[in-house]
């Protein structure tokens, strides 16, 4: 009787649950956004998908979706998923779940995921007491998080966990979770007749600015709260979506990420000359409640360690406009705070103080706020997930400036103090002019720059080892040649490599290292390659091994994850001897299996001397060898490179959209003439010496391999002509 209760209770919880609860996905194929680190073929969805899910501490702002990701995790595993909520459990409720889960695996031999919401508002015994079982094996973490985990979470936690960061949704994400919420009539709204504006659906989307809670929530009110007209249909205008849903909260926490990201961006944007960006990051301050002592506190030594004496009035400036703020109080001291800000990035008292709050009325109209990876705090989880990197340090250039973006990416450009023309902020116009056309000007490489690292895992020093073995087994020449295939690369830790006709893995070896949670295809040259190749892997854990493929590019499709792309293509020597139509077919091919921005990165080497030439360099040859070898050269000269023509390559993936350059260069190098080049060159059934029979008798051949044999051991010269091919496949408009 009470199972019956209890099941009538659980389905009256979830008809009366709120809609943002009722449309939960339900699965990896119905969860909006977070493709890079979900997308087909990257390492979590593998991961799930092969049930080997490990600990992980998913790390975001509300509404992103951390909740369901567990639950999703939690309806595909075959362990026992068992849930906690930080904020109400305490060190008893985890003994007992810490206890059952020792239960199940002494006598079942079941595995136990445990999911901690909210797990950075476990105190630090609590966290200390789930620790050893977390060691030991006997429970798995799960834990979401909306603080950094870098310091809100026990750090042996931490170093044992994959951190996923989850960003907030795209407005794409929110307005395909509008629509489902209205068609679906299970869950939603597809029951109803519901009408909704196109500027309301654009209000809601753009104020819940990527909270897929907070649009559900408003949609839900506006619903409710809706009176429907005499056919039974309910309209939602543009002034109830408005009344809905009001206003946009700033994601800020006091002690948290926020507030080391933003006031870092704040003094370096004044380090930089930007008052701009400067007032941007200080209205976004004021307007989540930071302490106006604290800047005032935080300039101070910004006039002190930046302006020093090049303007011995900056500190007596901000001091006087603090002691004015204390006199007034807020919010009239909103002015000599923004002067003093203005007056550290390069102004003078004037009217275009009037300028911060232009910069608040953005913070407040603005969707996409984060802060730009190169400006956030590196102290404490640089490492990991790459904040800041990438800044350029002002006072290393000409002039203690350089043209970099201190503002968000989508308010380049953004112009919100005006200078006057008269006095020192007067003759600062035109450089200040200019400097803000240059940071225009460097927007451009940085829309090239590499997003933010989304994810972090313990490091792994077996793993380490591997690749330093490889690495060191191929040679100290190809290890220089794969630095050079490499070169220059900024990898992401979730992109995806597809490695191109592989006869070994010294190619994958930095692909392997360096993308620990996208993932590495490797199509091997043969199946005798792909058999080696998986022997020398059989050392990897399975959810690090690359994927091995034997077949054409053109049979590569059925064999991935269904829209599995790849953010970067390589190899050496792809391609051998195809024509110009065999070309213009694998361009295609390889530019569906690559993603929007791809990038192409092939190495060919061609040897400039063929055996008839490279003998002819030999002072100490035989004088009634060298005609012989003077008759071979013409046929050597059109059978030396087995590489494509590089104009037919080039031409053939810019058809399919590629952006084509290369780099060229020439290797020096003594190739021994010993046992293993000899039969390569002279067995019976060799097809060089098959080929010599077009221009040389039998006994010529004959004397001529006598003679090179009796030169066994002979250091011969050898030139590579080394031609890499760095390619980006352009993103669509």
């Amino acid at each position: 009787m009470s199972d019956l209760f209890s099941h009538r209770g659980e389905q009256l919880r979830q008809n009366f649950a709120p809609l943002a609860d009722r449309l939960r996905p339900r699965s990896l194929d119905d969860f909006q956004g977070q493709e890079e680190i979900l997308g087909p073929g990257r390492l979590l969805r593998r991961a799930i998908q092969a049930d080997r899910v490990g600990n992980l501490i998913l790390y975001g702002p509300p509404g992103v979706g951390k909740t369901t990701l567990a639950r999703i995790i939690a309806a595909s595993t075959r362990a026992h998923f068992s849930s906690l909520n930080a904020v109400l459990a305490g060190v008893k409720d985890l003994r007992a779940e810490v206890e059952e889960a020792r239960r199940r695996l002494d006598q079942h031999g079941l595995r136990s995921l445990l999911f901690i919401d909210e797990v950075h508002r476990f105190n630090s015994a609590q966290q200390d007491a789930l620790l050893p079982w977390v060691e030991n094996g006997t429970v798995t973490l799960i834990g979401a998080t909306t603080e950094n985990p870098f310091f809100e979470v026990n750090k042996a936690l931490v170093s044992r966990s994959r951190l996923f960061r989850l960003q907030p949704l795209q407005n794409r994400h929110l307005h395909e979770l509008l629509q489902r919420a209205l068609r679906d009539p299970e869950r939603g709204y597809g029951n109803r007749s519901i009408a909704i504006a196109p500027e309301a659906a654009e209000h809601l989307v753009d104020v819940a600015g990527g909270d897929a809670r907070s649009l559900l929530n408003a949609l839900e009110l506006a619903v409710e709260t809706t009176e429907p007209d005499a056919n039974g249909s309910i309209s939602i205008s543009l002034s109830i979506a408005e009344e809905s849903i009001q206003q946009r909260a700033v994601l800020y926490d006091k002690q948290g990420d926020a507030h080391f990201d933003t006031i870092s961006a704040f003094i370096k944007s004044l380090r930089g000359s930007d008052p701009d960006a400067a007032l941007f990051w200080l209205a976004r301050m004021v307007e989540a409640g930071e302490n106006p002592r604290f800047i005032f506190r935080r300039m101070l030594i910004s006039a002190g360690e930046d302006i020093g004496l090049a303007d011995p009035q900056a500190m007596v400036v901000v001091e006087a406009c603090a002691a004015a703020f204390e006199r007034v109080g807020l919010p009239e001291g909103l002015y000599p705070l923004a002067q003093a800000a203005l007056y550290l990035a390069g102004t003078d008292k004037s009217n275009s103080l009037l300028g911060f709050f232009d910069a608040l009325k953005s913070v407040k109209a603005t969707s996409q706020q984060q802060v730009p990876s190169h400006l956030r705090d590196a102290n404490r989880d640089g490492k990991a997930f790459g904040d800041g990197v990438g800044y350029r340090y002002p006072h290393a250039y000409a002039e203690h400036w350089v043209a970099q973006q201190y503002l968000p990416g989508n308010l380049q450009g953004q112009v919100f103090w005006q200078p006057g023309e008269l006095g020192w902020e007067g003759e600062r116009r035109q450089l200040l002019q200019r400097r803000r056309a240059a940071q225009l000007a460097a927007a451009v490489e940085h829309q090239q720059e590499l997003g933010d690292i989304l994810s972090s895992s313990p490091d792994d020093p077996a793993l380490e080892r591997w690749l330093q073995r490889q690495s060191g087994s191929e040679g100290e020449r190809l290890d220089r040649l794969r630095q050079e295939l490499w070169s220059g690369v900024s990898w992401r830790r979730h992109d995806r490599v597809l490695i191109l006709e592989a006869h070994s893995l010294l190619w994958a070896l930095d692909p392997l290292q360096h993308t620990p949670e996208g993932g590495v295809v490797i199509q091997a040259a043969s199946n005798d390659d792909a058999e080696r190749l998986e022997a020398q892997l059989q050392l990897l854990d399975s959810l690090q091994r690359p994927q091995l493929m034997t077949g054409q590019l053109s049979e590569f499709r059925a064999q991935l994850a269904p829209a599995q792309c790849f953010e970067w293509i390589g190899g050496r020597h792809p391609f051998k001897q195809l024509s110009a139509e065999a070309l213009r077919e694998t361009a295609a091919q390889l530019s569906s299996l690559a993603e929007a921005g791809a990038n192409l990165r092939l190495l060919f080497s061609d040897p400039q001397l063929g055996p008839a030439a490279a003998l002819l360099q030999l002072p100490q040859l035989p004088s009634n060898v060298k005609p012989l070898l003077e008759r071979v050269l013409p046929l050597e000269s059109s059978r030396l490179s087995a590489s494509p023509n590089p104009a037919e390559l080039e031409k053939a993936l810019s058809e399919q959209g590629w952006q084509i350059s290369w780099r060229s260069w020439t290797e020096h190098l003594e190739l021994p003439l010993n046992e293993a080049v000899l039969q390569r060159w002279f067995a019976p059934q060799a097809p060089y010496r098959q080929r010599l029979s077009a221009c040389l008798n039998a006994n010529e051949i004959a004397g001529l391999v006598d003679t090179v044999k009796a030169m066994a051991q002979t250091p011969l010269p050898q030139r590579l002509e080394h031609r890499l091919l760095i390619g980006q496949q352009k993103t669509p408009a």
